[in-house]
């Protein structure tokens, strides 16, 4: 294994601390998800190659489906794709309006070597990739301005012919963005941009400027998103791997908006289909309940032939080519694994890593895994998060004191005030006092 830089092991264990998902090095502690490995790899192949797919993926609460996302996420960005991951909600993100959902999209756009809200820097690359084309022609001089101007936007009109007959105010706004570079209009380029990621309220100025009317709507917002697969794959990205998290809130919402949500969805998954979104991998996540139960697909019978898969008893068996892949919960063993793995992480960066590795021995963590599921009742699939953010908490002290051993001087305490809704559901309270105990007499 590469050596782990100290800022990569740092952004790791501090997220850890926190009790979130880090945003990167996963692949550091991913236990139980080589077997998905062949599968994915093999499918973002072939979105590469110009391609569309989509999965959905299965879990219960806490089985890890945030972490299989950012996971297969840091996996597409290794194939130099661009990344973005949309938490759905009914307030802040609805399904149903896939206006939100684009904006949502170019807020969170990340690629290997940019953060999110990259797509300034993608639209900036694009423009650069077109003149490096244009002069690769032979036909027009470096030093002539105009020239090379007219050419890149000539050039411009030819890539985005499909994306301009459904939406030419996308074509316009990029024009207009690239003249307003030329004529030294900073505040217009920006507003552009803007416009370009689904923002409302561009000033009406910058519309006049580019020709462009109104903002982005449902339908506009798809041919954005065929304009903004044209500009990757020009700027050397040959994918977007696009996460839809946690569907299952759909379940809760009002049965108007969780009836055209649920519609979106489908129309995305024929768009998909039919191949009109070439280089894009779309990915949903959602509970067993979300995929099987009356709230959720099976509301709507297309949505729900699309999706259909069979599960056999073993999940060993599973079909990993199938419309939905599932996540089994994590075992004591599994549990197990993942703390030596973060322990091996942590110690590697650790003032003393002996002193680390000695006092949070495998035994250690075993007997500390045990306990933290016993906390939450024996429900091991929900236990990483507070098993992974308690054992930081203990190594912290481990490192920090010399003479702090967790077997003697650390005892284990749960507050409900620390915990998800889904672990504070499982949480075993406990009494303080006798009085406190409730006798069914």
């Amino acid at each position: 294994m590469n050596p782990v830089s100290a800022a990569r092991r740092e952004e790791v264990v501090g997220a850890l601390r926190r009790g979130t998902v880090p945003h990167g090095g996963l692949d550091l502690f991913a236990v139980g998800l080589e077997r998905f490995v062949g599968a994915l790899d093999r499918q973002l192949g072939h979105v590469a190659t110009g391609g569309a797919d989509f999965r959905a993926v299965r879990g219960e609460y806490g089985s890890g489906k945030t972490f299989f996302a950012r996971w297969l996420g840091e996996r597409a960005k290794r194939a130099n794709f661009a990344v973005a991951e949309i938490q759905i909600s009914e307030t802040e993100t609805p399904l149903h309006r896939l206006e939100t959902v684009y904006r949502r999209l170019t807020e969170r756009l990340t690629t290997a070597t940019q953060p999110a809200s990259a797509l300034r820097e993608i639209v900036d690359n694009w423009f650069y990739s077109l003149e490096e084309d244009v002069l690769a022609e032979g036909t027009v001089d470096e030093s002539d301005e105009p020239a090379l101007n007219q050419a890149v936007t000539e050039l411009l009109e030819r890539r985005l012919t499909e994306v301009a007959a459904a939406n030419p105010g996308f074509a316009a706004a990029l024009r207009g963005y690239h003249r307003a570079q030329a004529e030294d209009e900073p505040a217009v380029a920006e507003a552009l941009i803007a416009w370009l990621g689904g923002q409302p309220n561009v000033a009406a100025a910058a519309k006049r400027y580019a020709g462009i009317k109104g903002d982005l709507d449902h339908f506009g917002a798809l041919a954005a998103l065929k304009g903004l697969l044209v500009l990757l794959r020009d700027c050397g990205h040959p994918g977007l791997l696009v996460v839809l998290d946690e569907l299952e809130t759909l379940q809760r919402a009002r049965t108007d908006t969780r009836e055209k949500g649920l519609n979106a969805l489908r129309q995305l998954l024929d768009e998909i289909a039919d191949r009109r979104f070439p280089g894009l991998y779309l990915v949903i996540t959602g509970t067993p309940a979300f995929y099987d139960g009356p709230q959720g697909v099976q509301r709507l019978a297309p949505l729900a032939q699309r999706l259909h898969t069979d599960f056999l008893p073993d999940p060993g068996h599973d079909n990993l080519h199938a419309a939905q892949i599932r996540l089994g919960g994590f075992d004591l063993d599994k549990l197990h694994e993942l703390g030596v793995a973060v322990r091996e992480l942590y110690a590697d960066g650790a003032d003393d890593p002996q002193r680390v590795r000695g006092r949070i021995d495998d035994s250690y963590l075993l007997g500390f895994a045990e306990a933290v599921a016993g906390e939450l009742g024996g429900k091991i699939g929900i236990a990483p998060r507070l098993y992974l953010r308690k054992l930081v908490d203990v190594m912290d002290r481990v490192d920090q004191n010399p003479d702090f051993d967790p077997r003697r001087h650390y005892s284990l305490t749960v507050g409900g005030s620390e915990l998800t809704e889904v672990e504070r559901g499982a949480h075993v309270q406990r009494a303080s006092t006798a009085d406190e105990v409730e006798l069914d007499l």
